[in-house]
C-alpha cells in the first residue's frame, strides 16, 4: 500500500506544481488581496469584472500582454515626438537652434527624474491607479505644449511630461510579476518591444505630419493617441493587489535601490552591460542622421524617416526573442547578443558609409540583438528580488538613460570631427567592453559572486529542469513514504 501510494503521490506533486506555473501569480499579500477594492482614488469606479479576485486570478493572456506594449508604445512616443521638428519649433517661437536643442534634454531630464522617483512606487502601491494617474497627467500636459504660445512653458511642460513618461517602466516588472515563470522572457519581450518601437514610431510619424502640416498637429495627434491608451487601460487593465514589502516606506525603497546598486554582482553587471550597448544604440541612430544627410547618399529628411521602418521590422521579432530567452540561460542569450552587435558594427564600420545595403542590414540587426540583450539581462536580474522588481528595473534603466546621453553626445562629437567609420568604430570598442563584462562572471554564480564561473557552465534551461522535476519527485517520495510510517506506528 505504502509503495502504491507512493506511485500516486509523486506524479500529482509534480503535476500540481505544474499547473501553478501556468497560473497568474499573485503578487501581493492574502490579506491585502481579502476584499476587492472597487473604486481608484475614492471615487472612480473599478469595472466588476477587473476588481482583483484570489479565488479567480485574473490569466496574463496575450491579449494582456499586448494591451501592455501597445500603451507602452504610444506613451513613450511622448519624448520622441519633437525630435524631428526641432526645426519647425524653432522657428515657430523665433528661438536658435541651441535654444530649441534644450527641448529634448528636458524631456530625457524628466523621464531620468520618473524612472529615479516615481517607477520605484510599483513596489509599493497598487499599479492600477498608478499607472492610470500617470497616463492622464501625460495626456493633458500634451494640450498644454500643442496650444502654447510661450517657449519657456513649452520648455517647462516637456520636462513634466517626462516624468509622466514613465509608465512603461512600471508595466515591464508587471509584466514580470504576472507572467508565469516559463513565459517571462517572452511577456518582458513584448513590452520591451513596444518600447523600441515608439522610439522609431515617433520619430517617422512626427516627420511625415510636419511635412505636411503644422508642427502642432503632432501634438494634437499626441493627445488623441494617449485618450485611447487611458480608455484602453482603464477598461482593460485589470486591479493587481500591491507587492508585499511588509513595513517598506517610500524612503526605504530609494534607499535600497541605491543598495542594489553597490551591492549586487549581477545587477552591475547587467547595468554596465546596458548602459555601454544603449550608448552603441542611440550613437547609431543619431549619426545615421547625419550620414544620410550626406555624401554620398544626400537623402531627404522624409526618406531618411523612413529608415525607422526597417528598425520596426527588428522590433517585431520580440515573441521569436522572447521564446530564444526562456529556452536558454540569460546568460547565454546575452553573450550571444553581444557577439552579434559586434558583427552587426563592424559591418557599419566597414561598409556603412559605401553601400546602403549595409546601412539596411545593421539597421534590422542592431535592432533585433538589442532587444535580445535588453531581455535576458532583465529577466535575469528580475530573479535577485521578485519582490523588488520596479527598483532594480529603475536602477538599469537609469544605466540605460546614462548610455543614451553618452551615445548621442559623444558619438556626434566624434561623428563631427573625425567621419562616420571613426563612429562606427567607436560603438565596435563600447560593444567590446560589454562582452568583457559578461565574460568576467559565468551564468551560474551564486548572488554576491563577484567574478569566475562557480556553478558551471550549462547554457540551456532543459539542461536545469530534469534535476528539479527529480527533486519534487523525491521530495514527494520522502513525505509519502514519512506518512506511511507514521501510519503504520498508529495502527501499532
Amino acid at each position: 500500500m505504502a509503495d502504491e501510494k507512493t506511485r500516486t503521490d509523486a506524479p500529482s506533486v509534480v503535476q500540481d506544481t505544474l499547473s501553478t506555473c501556468d497560473t497568474l501569480p499573485t503578487p501581493a499579500s492574502t490579506k491585502a488581496a481579502a476584499e476587492p477594492i472597487s473604486r481608484d482614488f475614492l471615487f472612480f469606479p473599478v469595472p466588476r469584472y477587473l476588481r482583483h479576485n484570489p479565488e479567480k486570478p485574473v490569466r496574463f493572456s496575450l491579449s494582456l500582454n499586448c494591451l501592455f506594449a501597445v500603451a507602452t508604445t504610444f506613451i513613450v512616443a511622448n519624448i520622441y515626438w519633437c525630435q524631428p521638428i526641432l526645426i519647425e519649433l524653432s522657428i515657430a517661437f523665433g528661438v536658435s537652434y541651441d535654444r530649441v536643442s534644450h527641448i529634448p534634454t528636458l524631456l530625457q531630464a524628466g523621464y531620468g527624474v520618473g524612472l529615479l522617483f516615481i517607477a520605484p512606487l510599483g513596489d509599493l502601491i497598487r499599479r492600477r491607479p498608478l499607472i492610470l494617474m500617470l497616463t492622464f497627467i501625460g495626456c493633458a500636459l500634451t494640450f498644454g505644449v500643442a496650444f502654447t504660445e510661450s517657449f519657456v512653458v513649452f520648455q517647462i511642460i516637456s520636462f513634466f511630461i517626462g516624468v509622466a513618461t514613465c509608465v512603461p517602466q512600471i508595466l515591464i516588472p508587471l509584466a514580470a510579476d504576472l507572467a508565469p515563470p516559463q513565459r517571462r522572457a517572452t511577456a518582458i519581450s513584448i513590452v520591451v518591444s513596444g518600447l523600441l518601437l515608439g522610439i522609431l514610431i515617433a520619430r517617422v510619424i512626427s516627420g511625415l505630419v510636419a511635412q505636411f502640416a503644422s508642427w502642432r498637429v503632432v501634438y494634437y495627434l499626441a493627445i488623441g493617441v494617449q485618450g485611447i491608451i487611458f480608455g484602453l487601460l482603464y477598461f482593460l487593465l485589470p486591479d493587481f493587489p500591491a507587492v508585499h514589502n511588509k513595513g517598506v516606506t517610500y524612503w526605504g525603497i530609494l534607499y535600497s535601490m541605491a543598495k542594489f546598486a553597490v551591492t549586487e554582482p549581477l545587477l552591475i553587471q547587467a547595468s554596465l552591460v546596458c548602459f555601454a550597448a544603449m550608448a552603441c544604440f542611440t550613437n547609431f541612430w543619431v549619426t545615421l542622421t547625419f550620414l544620410l544627410g550626406g555624401p554620398p547618399y544626400f537623402y531627404s529628411t522624409v526618406v531618411i524617416g523612413l529608415f525607422g521602418l526597417v528598425g520596426m521590422f527588428g522590433v517585431f521579432a520580440a515573441p521569436l526573442v522572447g521564446r530564444v530567452v526562456d529556452n536558454v540561460v540569460p546568460w547565454t542569450a546575452a553573450v550571444i547578443s553581444n557577439l552579434a552587435l559586434i558583427l552587426f558594427q563592424a559591418i557599419q564600420t566597414g561598409a556603412g558609409g559605401i553601400n546602403i545595403a549595409a546601412v539596411i542590414i545593421v539597421c534590422f540587426g542592431i535592432d533585433v540583438f538589442r532587444q535580445t540583450q535588453q531581455v535576458s539581462l532583465t529577466t535575469a536580474v528580475f530573479e535577485i528580488d521578485p519582490k523588488a522588481r520596479s527598483r532594480l528595473n529603475s536602477v538599469i534603466l537609469i544605466w540605460v538613460f546614462a548610455g543614451q546621453i553618452m551615445g548621442t553626445s559623444v558619438g556626434t562629437e566624434v561623428f563631427v570631427k573625425f567621419g562616420w567609420r571613426p563612429a562606427a568604430a567607436l560603438s565596435v570598442a563600447w560593444s567590446g567592453f560589454t562582452l568583457l563584462v559578461m565574460l568576467i562572471r559565468g551564468p551560474h554564480c551564486s548572488r554576491y559572486t563577484w567574478f569566475g564561473y562557480e556553478g558551471g557552465f550549462r547554457l540551456r534551461k532543459a539542461a536545469l529542469a530534469v534535476p528539479e522535476t527529480v527533486k519534487l519527485e523525491k521530495e514527494s517520495d520522502v513525505r509519502t513514504v514519512g506518512q506511511s510510517t507514521m501510519d503504520e506506528k498508529s495502527a501499532a
